[in-house]
């Protein structure tokens, strides 16, 4: 009765109680791609950022770092990821904090491992993603809207994102996207200098690679040569 795609899933648990953690791993672990346990958040976020998994469960209560601490930093590196917090406690306070994060869901202890498993089962639908490959092992995942090299999470701005899938819309027609076009998607019509613009795309190659996005003088920009998967 599983859903097929919970098996395309890596997911991190942030659990500093060994025994659960260990328990709910061998309960539900062998219905994913991967599940890797960090004991606080600390650990938590270095996993994070080592295995971009696609979600993340996390205890409240936490040494070094809380659940919420790094949830909120989680959310600052890839907004998209789906975090779901599990908590002996049912402090409004703490709920409501959960909420102004992004937290997608919330158990309390304690709680069924099986309904943890339904749970991440009617969510995996938002997981069928269209990644699209570019050169140098950068791909575009549609679904999310995240930017990946050699299948780690590269962290992008808004307007980053933006623009990357303003690259991506006029692969189709072959095409390249204007200066202006991109001064009034991302600056909303403002009045914008050659120089911010330049110095925009520079930032982004800094962060990915200087043949990623290409200027074609004179006309606009276009993205790099890439298959849809």
């Amino acid at each position: 009765m599983r859903n097929k795609k919970l098996k395309k899933l890596k997911i991190l648990l942030v659990e500093d109680e060994e025994k659960l953690a260990l328990l709910l791993k061998g309960a539900i672990g062998d219905n994913f791609h991967s599940f890797t346990i960090a004991c606080d958040g600390v650990e938590g976020l270095d996993m994070f950022s080592s295995i971009s998994p696609d979600i993340v469960i996390t205890d409240i209560t936490m040494p070094k770092s809380s659940g919420l601490e790094m949830a909120e930093k989680i959310k600052k590196i890839n907004i998209n990821v789906p975090i779901i917090i599990l908590s002996a406690f049912s402090d409004t306070d703490k709920f409501l904090n959960a909420i102004d994060i992004g937290i997608v869901k919330y158990f309390i202890k304690p709680f069924d491992p099986d309904d943890l498993l339904e749970y991440i089962n009617s969510i995996s639908e938002n997981f069928e993603s269209k990644l699209i490959d570019f050169e140098e092992n950068f791909s575009f995942n549609l679904t999310t809207k995240s930017l990946y090299k050699n299948a780690r999470f590269v962290s992008l701005t808004k307007k980053e994102i933006i623009l990357i899938q303003l690259l991506i819309q006029a692969i189709d027609t072959n095409k390249n996207v204007s200066y202006e076009k991109i001064k009034n998607k991302l600056w909303e019509g403002a009045e914008v200098s050659d120089e911010r613009l330049r110095t925009f795309i520079r930032r982004i190659r800094a962060k990915t690679s200087k043949n990623l996005i290409l200027n074609i003088k004179g006309e606009g920009y276009k993205i790099a040569t890439l298959l849809a998967n």
